[in-house]
């Protein structure tokens, strides 16, 4: 008899679906808890390609919304986010019984992956996350009894985001910037801007996040950090805009 893994509430995968060539996650439900609009469309155009279901949550409080009402047979959840920490959400799906199949953690700061892998987590992406092997991979290899033994051929193909996913995020940081006063907000743009930075492969824009995060950090003024990193992100918006 085939083992089967649960996507939704009622409703089970067929372990033969999971072989159809090119399409691997198909009938695989995706969560991802991402606030960042550029790297969830990357997640989104990737589970595409692979045959696999999305569904989007932007904070800790969305996720929980989502997990109450249906089981998907992945989690995704990016480890800074607006109101905690995305390793304290893998600890929770990872203790709950019946457990998510996989769970996986995804950052821009590829040093979080020890704290995805102690809170839980089945394995660990770092942005950019454009790979869709890699993807697959991630995935297919955590889940239990999913692909049959041997070899498989895995994509070599390469996924881009829209633009636009880009400028939410820029505008979301610009908006913050305007009335960032106290230390979280400070600690959330570092945060958020330099995986921002590092999906879009823009060296300038990540080495003035983190120099802000540093900054901070040590206890020293931030307000040149923040002039500057405003300034980038006009020019940034200016030019996403053009495009």
């Amino acid at each position: 008899m085939l083992t089967e893994v649960g996507t939704t509430m009622g409703e089970a995968l067929p372990l033969w679906r999971m072989s159809l060539p090119g399409r691997p996650l198909t009938g695989l439900t995706v969560l991802v808890v991402e606030d960042s609009r550029f790297a969830s469309e990357a997640v989104r155009l990737l589970c595409l390609r692979s045959g696999a279901r999305i569904r989007r949550a932007d904070c800790l409080r969305s996720a929980a919304r989502h997990l109450k009402t249906y089981r998907p047979a992945v989690v995704i959840v990016d480890l800074g986010l607006p109101d905690g920490d995305g390793a304290d959400l893998i600890r929770q799906i990872a203790t709950c019984e019946p457990r998510v199949p996989v769970v996986l953690g995804i950052s821009g700061d590829p040093d979080m992956r020890d704290n995805a892998m102690q809170a839980g987590a089945d394995g660990f992406l770092a942005k950019p996350v454009e790979s869709l092997a890699v993807f697959q991979q991630a995935i297919l290899s955590a889940l239990p009894q999913a692909v049959p033994a041997g070899p498989r051929i895995l994509p070599d193909d390469m996924i881009q985001p829209d633009a636009s996913g880009l400028r939410d995020d820029l505008a979301h940081v610009a908006e913050i910037l305007s009335s960032a006063q106290n230390t979280a907000a400070i600690d959330y743009i570092a945060r958020f801007l330099a995986g921002v930075a590092r999906s879009a492969h823009d060296d300038d824009l990540e080495q003035a996040a983190t120099a802000l995060a540093r900054d901070h950090q040590a206890g020293h003024a931030v307000a040149t950090d923040l002039a500057r990193i405003s300034g980038l992100v006009q020019d940034r918006l200016s030019k996403v805009a053009e495009v």
